[in-house]
């Protein structure tokens, strides 16, 4: 069994020792346990940094990235390397490296492909009670829109069988955390959760900068991954509605044309006839969007299985360091 721990970074040289430091190097049933930094272009010497404490494997982007990019790239180096458990964890050590061991557990007695670490929001002192509101509604959304019952969707702490790795695509350039759990949900990668701790804060958050800025992304994006996965729920929900409020505008026309002739209504009816076309137009492109996503799904499945040949058809690469991605 072997454990790869990935490690995302931007300008993180002062806290990435720290981290470094933390993390377990032996784990009961893993015989070999390896640790890769993604190195999202930083501008400081996190890669240097990392090489002097020891770490093999090292991806360096020349520019940043984001995290989403950085988590992707970590995931395909893993599984190239011949990862069978792949860890994500932060580079601030906002996580607990003892609770790795908990986190890959049900990964390794096969209960789970995907594990999420629960930071019990509520216990996080330096949380303000206006964040702690904030992450419960919208991990409650995340929960409604999976079908899952993740309870802390936007932890970075996470474990991946190397199925479920070969199984997720994240296509957002913002994070990956909401929209790997809607994937999961919708691919039936079965999913748990564990209670984990979390160390005091070395740093304020990079990616939430400004909390109005990240609710407006963050809504986004679940928008849009879920009706990537579900186009005709979502295209007929506002379709019919627009189309029932243009079939009550029309009988709105239809008593005043009966009840009043002399009064000229025909707003109400040019108003109905869009509403009703609009609506009817929206259900049709909710049926093309349905078409496509399940056209997706099978272009995902031929990915999934041409990854899954050509890393089954070579040998795990023994060193990635100093690898730049452009």
């Amino acid at each position: 069994m072997k454990l790869f721990i990935q490690i995302p970074c931007f300008n993180e040289e002062e806290s990435l020792p720290i981290t470094l430091k933390d993390l377990p190097r032996q784990i009961p049933g893993v015989e070999e346990i390896e640790i890769l930094v993604i190195d999202d272009g930083s501008t400081d010497r996190t890669a240097e940094i990392a090489r002097s404490l020891g770490v093999r494997h090292i991806i360096r982007f020349t520019s940043h990235k984001g995290l989403a990019k950085a988590f992707m790239a970590g995931l395909d180096a893993c599984l190239r390397l011949g990862a069978d458990i792949i860890v994500n964890t932060d580079a601030d050590n906002q996580y607990r490296g003892e609770d790795i061991a908990r986190l890959i557990k049900p990964v390794m007695e096969g209960k789970a492909d995907m594990v999420v670490g629960d930071r019990n929001i509520e216990a996080i002192r330096h949380f303000s009670p206006f964040k702690k509101r904030l992450q419960q509604i919208g991990s409650w959304v995340v929960r409604q829109v999976s079908g899952t019952d993740i309870q802390d969707t936007t932890s970075g702490f996470r474990a991946f069988s190397r199925e479920a790795a070969l199984r997720i695509n994240v296509i957002s350039e913002f994070t990956y955390t909401l929209e790997t759990i809607i994937q999961a949900g919708k691919k039936n990668i079965s999913l748990e959760h564990i209670q984990v701790g979390t160390n005091p804060k070395l740093r304020e958050s990079r990616l939430i900068t400004n909390i109005g800025d990240y609710v407006t992304r963050s809504i986004a994006n679940i928008i849009r991954i879920y009706t990537m996965y579900s186009p005709l729920k979502i295209f007929f929900l506002i379709g019919s509605f627009i189309f029932f409020l243009g079939f009550l505008i029309s009988l709105r026309f239809l008593y005043f044309y009966f009840c009043d002739p002399v009064g000229s209504h025909i707003q109400s009816l040019i108003l109905s006839a869009v509403l009703l076309i609009l609506g009817f137009q929206i259900v049709m492109i909710g049926l093309l969007a349905d078409i496509i996503s399940a056209n997706r799904r099978l272009i995902e499945d031929a990915l999934y299985r041409i990854r899954k040949m050509e890393l089954s058809s070579g040998r795990p690469e023994k060193e990635d360091s100093g690898r730049k991605d452009a």
